[in-house]
C-alpha cells in the first residue's frame, strides 16, 4: 500500500529575553516521525510531505495523485493547500490542491483526517476545512469557529461499535483534547468521547474516508497514548481499511 501522509510539522521561533539584552532562535520539529515508522514497519510505504513542502511538492495533476492508495491530512490548515507560491505572490491560476484530493476520493483514493490545532476547523477556524472542498468527502460536519475541546486532565474515549477494526484492542489510553465534531448521516461511529464522534468511518462515492478526532502524536495525543502497546497496529489497521476492495 502506498501512503501520501502530509502535515504534523512546525517551526518554533522564540524570542529570549535576559534583562535588557535578548536574541531569537528557531528550530524545527516533526511530531509524526513514531508513527511514519510504525506504519513502515507495518509494509504500509509512506511517502510523508512536511506541511513547509506543500507549496513546492504536493502534486499538480490527478495522475500524480493516483500513484497513491490513500491520502492523510494531519494538523495542517486549509491554506496551505489554497494558497500556495504562484497564486499568492504572483497572481498565477494553479490547480486547486483540495479539489484533486476530492476528485481522487471520489475515484476510489482512502483519505484520513487526524485531528489537531489546524485539521478540520482548529485553533480560532483558522484550519477552515469546513469551508473548502473536503467539507464534502469527510465522514463528517465541522463546528462554525473554533472546534476544539480542552481536556487537560485526561479523557477516555468509548468504544461504541463492533467493528473489526477495533477487534482485541483492548482499553484505550487517554487523550487530552479533540475536535468537536459531529457524525453526518450514512457513516459508521467507531468510538465516542464526551458522547461526540471520535472515529468516524464513511465514503464518497468509490473512495472510503475516516475522521480521527484528536492528535496521533503529543500534545492532545498523550505520551500514554504514543507508548500504547497496540498504537502501531491501530493505526496500521486503520489506514489499511481505507483501501479499495
Amino acid at each position: 500500500m502506498k501512503l501520501l501522509f502530509i502535515g504534523e510539522s512546525w517551526v518554533i521561533h522564540m524570542i529570549h529575553t535576559k534583562g535588557y539584552d535578548s536574541f531569537t532562535s528557531t528550530k524545527y520539529e516533526e511530531g509524526a516521525t513514531h508513527l511514519l515508522q510504525t506504519l513502515n514497519d507495518n509494509g504500509i510505504d509512506v511517502t510523508y510531505m512536511p506541511a513547509h513542502e506543500v507549496q513546492v511538492r504536493f502534486p499538480r495533476s490527478i495522475e500524480d495523485l493516483r500513484i497513491y492508495d490513500a491520502i492523510v491530512i494531519s494538523d495542517i490548515g486549509a491554506n496551505t493547500f489554497l494558497l500556495q507560491n504562484p497564486t499568492f505572490y504572483n497572481m498565477e491560476k494553479v490547480p486547486n490542491s483540495l479539489e484533486l484530493i476530492k476528485q481522487f476520493v471520489s475515484e476510489g483514493g482512502g483519505f484520513l483526517m487526524i485531528g489537531g490545532y489546524l485539521s478540520f476547523m482548529g485553533i480560532e477556524g483558522k484550519a477552515n476545512y469546513k469551508n473548502s472542498p473536503l467539507a464534502e468527502i469527510l465522514p463528517v460536519v465541522m463546528e462554525d469557529g473554533d472546534d476544539r475541546v480542552e481536556v487537560p486532565q485526561g479523557i477516555n474515549p468509548n468504544v461504541v461499535s463492533n467493528h473489526g477494526l477495533l477487534k482485541e484492542l483492548g482499553e484505550w489510553s487517554s487523550f487530552l483534547g479533540y475536535n468537536k465534531l459531529t457524525a453526518k448521516s450514512n457513516t459508521d461511529t467507531l468510538m465516542e468521547i464526551n458522547e461526540d464522534p471520535f472515529l468516524v468511518l464513511g465514503s464518497y462515492h468509490k473512495g472510503k474516508t475516516a475522521a480521527f478526532a484528536s492528535d496521533c502524536a503529543p500534545h492532545w495525543g498523550s505520551l500514554e497514548f504514543v507508548e500504547w502497546e497496540n498504537y502501531s497496529v491501530f493505526w496500521s489497521e486503520l489506514i489499511k481499511s481505507l483501501q479499495k476492495d
